[in-house]
This record gives C-alpha cells, sequence and structure tokens, in this order.
C-alpha cells in the first residue's frame, strides 16, 4: 500500500529533474556563484532561455515595444553569468575564466568548449559533484 508521504515523495523526485526546473532553480540561485552546475543544469537553463528569448522578441515585433526583450535581456543578464561561474567551477576553473569572453570569437569558442566539458569526478575545491547530490 503507498501512503500519501510515499506518494509526495515520488513526485517530488519526479518534478526534481524536470527540465524547467532546471531554468527556475538557476533563477533561484541568482545570487550564489560559489559552487557548481551540471552541465545538464547549464544547457537546459540555455535552451528555455533561447525559448523565453524567442518569445520575447516576437512579442517586440507584434507590439513594437523594445522594452519587452531589453527588460528580459537585463532581467536574465546576472542569472547566466552565476550559471556560467557554477559551471566553470564544475569543471574545476576559476569564475575569473569568464573574461575570456573579451577576446572576440576566440573567447566565446572556449568558453563554449570549457561549458561541453564533463564535470570533475568526486568533489573538488568548489563543491561536492551536482550529479551525486
Amino acid at each position: 500500500m503507498v501512503s500519501k508521504y510515499h506518494l509526495v515523495l515520488y513526485c517530488n523526485l519526479r518534478i526534481k529533474n524536470q527540465p524547467m526546473n532546471f531554468y527556475v532553480n538557476v533563477l533561484n540561485k541568482v545570487n550564489d556563484f560559489n559552487g557548481r552546475s551540471s552541465r545538464k543544469e547549464y544547457w537546459m537553463f540555455n535552451l528555455f532561455n533561447i525559448i523565453w528569448f524567442i518569445f520575447f522578441e516576437f512579442l517586440t515585433i507584434l507590439t513594437g515595444l523594445f522594452l519587452i526583450s531589453w527588460a528580459y535581456r537585463l532581467f536574465i543578464l546576472i542569472p547566466s553569468i552565476s550559471v556560467l561561474i557554477r559551471r566553470l567551477h564544475d569543471t574545476g576553473r576559476s569564475g575569473w575564466w569568464i573574461l575570456v569572453a573579451l577576446i572576440p570569437i576566440v573567447g566565446a569558442i572556449i568558453l563554449l568548449f570549457f561549458t561541453l566539458l564533463p564535470s570533475n569526478k568526486g568533489e573538488n575545491q568548489y563543491g561536492p559533484n551536482p550529479y551525486k547530490l
């Protein structure tokens, strides 16, 4: 017999790994530049970020109000930086590597390469492996 507690626990575990939750989790950790973010969390956040960006750009075209898309860009700037820094931490690199993006074209390619790398096994100087949590 399944109790209410087991059903709620099962639902919470099941919902935990839904793609939209990765986006919401990053928004909840907007001020957290410490720790690590898994590859899945980083790329799911970027996927939903692109989807929302397309939606707001379409809305901007329909209404003619450029404020809509710029408001979203400003809203998502800090969460994007924080999740990128946590992703760099997951690969064993300092968050200061984000400054490599200032190098035109090459910097973006280097950051893309770093975000595609797998996580460091086990715990590193930035915290425990996010896959083990």
